[in-house]
């Protein structure tokens, strides 16, 4: 085995995460956490509260669109080999249901459509805690090589 064979991929890093109970500070800030992880597919989960809603009453769509993005990104990096990373470069989210407190639990559910060697696409899906869609998102994002990191969890 080599060297680059030992590191842990982008599977293995997201696992010791949510084994570790580790939040990236964006989630911290709005209150949602990665709650499922699998080969390229994860789910994140929040309570949306007043603390993320707009001047007109409900719940500002950069809450969803953070979610929908982070579910997107996770879930490429999730297909991600050891020393591989990920950024958005385009992010479309189409808005089909306004969310309040009273949506319940959310859950934003990121699907892996490709990776290639450059590039990625990803799809995602919220819905309330009623189980009702109300926001997807389609996300292109580039492929990179990223300097060795330590096992383990992904560092901020």
């Amino acid at each position: 085995m080599s060297e680059h064979d030992e590191r842990p991929d982008g599977l293995t890093q997201l696992q010791a995460t949510l084994a570790g109970g580790f939040k990236a500070p964006m989630g911290e800030t709005l209150g949602f956490h990665l709650a499922e992880v699998e080969r390229g597919h994860v789910v994140f989960e929040g309570t949306p509260d007043r603390s993320v809603y707009n001047p007109l009453g409900s719940v500002h769509g950069g809450y969803a669109a953070t979610l929908l993005d982070s579910a997107c990104g996770i879930a490429t990096h999730s297909a991600l080999g050891p020393d591989r990373g990920h950024t958005t470069l385009e992010l479309k989210v189409s808005y089909l249901r306004a969310l309040s407190e009273s949506s319940g639990t959310v859950r934003a559910t990121g699907r892996v459509v490709s990776v290639g060697k450059r590039v990625a696409f990803a799809e995602a899906t919220l819905i309330d805690g009623e189980g009702r869609l109300c926001a997807t998102a389609t996300s292109t994002l580039l492929v990179f090589d990223v300097a060795p990191r330590a096992r383990g969890a992904l560092q901020s």
